[in-house]
């Protein structure tokens, strides 16, 4: 009878866990998205889930889709070895279409504290732990030839990022999803825990998505790795990489209101567009 009783109660359990799941698919598959196109090749989606309907919680999501054909609209790396500045100030400097913050870096001394490379100079190196080991999100890589963007995983070796022909390449991570296999995250509290995040992910078509949640305020509860894996899924992500979130969750439109600013970075404490961090690279989207 007890084995009976513990059965029934581990499929209702199983059963409201799969609704849940279910529910919040159905509700991004379901979202009237607003959209406005930007350029060509280019479109922006905008949706604030703002009754507490995406994962029990509200949710500000904005992101891009791009064709990532070479042609049109081509993707670029913005980075400063030492300095750090605003995403839109990378995105006016380099005359881009849009720009999205990068990966990790020195917030006291500026620089990128992955591996960055530039039309084939390097800008920064790896900054390992004090047993020489890689953090997680120096453990794949986004790299752009000729324009296009592709997402590329450590093969194990120490020199890895330097073999990696591409002229351009940024280490980031920690990597969620690549060709449909979720990778195996740790339970930190930066998994775990809901903060702002940005993403990037490739549909099976090569379509890209350039994408932030939004987070730390009641507006939007940001999201966990988990969570962003799973919206990267119903959003058609065949992969998909997570960068630095938090306070430096930037996405930036030229000539969009809020001086181009999509999001709500948090830097400020207020739900507003004025809150970026300075950083210290960008992923940069611009016309051929």
């Amino acid at each position: 009878m007890f084995k009976r009783l513990l059965f029934v109660a581990t499929l209702f359990t199983y059963g409201l866990s799969a609704f849940g799941q279910s529910t919040d698919s159905l509700t991004i598959v379901k979202t009237k998205w607003h959209k406005n196109r930007i350029a060509r090749q280019v479109v922006l989606f905008q949706h604030h889930f703002d009754q507490k309907n995406l994962f029990a919680a509200n949710e500000n999501i904005s992101f891009l889709e791009i064709k990532n054909t070479g042609r049109k609209a081509v993707f670029a790396i913005g980075a400063e070895a030492k300095e750090l500045i605003t995403t839109s100030n990378f995105g006016l400097r380099d005359t881009a279409i849009a720009a999205i913050n990068g990966n990790f870096f020195d917030v006291k001394n500026g620089g990128s504290v992955d591996f960055v490379r530039v039309n084939g100079k390097t800008i920064n190196t790896n900054r390992l732990d004090k047993n020489g080991n890689r953090a997680r999100h120096q453990e794949a890589a986004v790299v752009i030839e000729k324009g296009k963007i592709s997402i590329k995983k450590w093969d194990g070796t120490t020199d890895w990022e330097t073999k990696l022909t591409a002229e351009n390449v940024l280490l980031n991570g920690p990597l969620l999803t690549l060709n449909h296999v979720d990778e195996t995250l740790d339970t930190t509290g930066f998994s775990r825990l809901r903060h702002p995040r940005t993403c990037l992910g490739i549909k099976p078509n090569g379509r890209v998505i350039l994408l932030t949640v939004d987070g730390r305020n009641e507006n939007s509860a940001g999201m966990s790795l988990f969570e962003l894996t799973k919206l990267m899924h119903w959003l058609g992500c065949a992969s998909a990489i997570n960068f630095d979130g938090g306070g430096s969750t930037t996405l930036w439109v030229n000539g969009m209101p809020g001086n181009g600013v999509i999001n709500y970075p948090t830097d400020n404490k207020k739900w507003d567009h004025e809150g970026q961090r300075k950083i210290a690279n960008v992923i940069l989207v611009k016309k051929k």
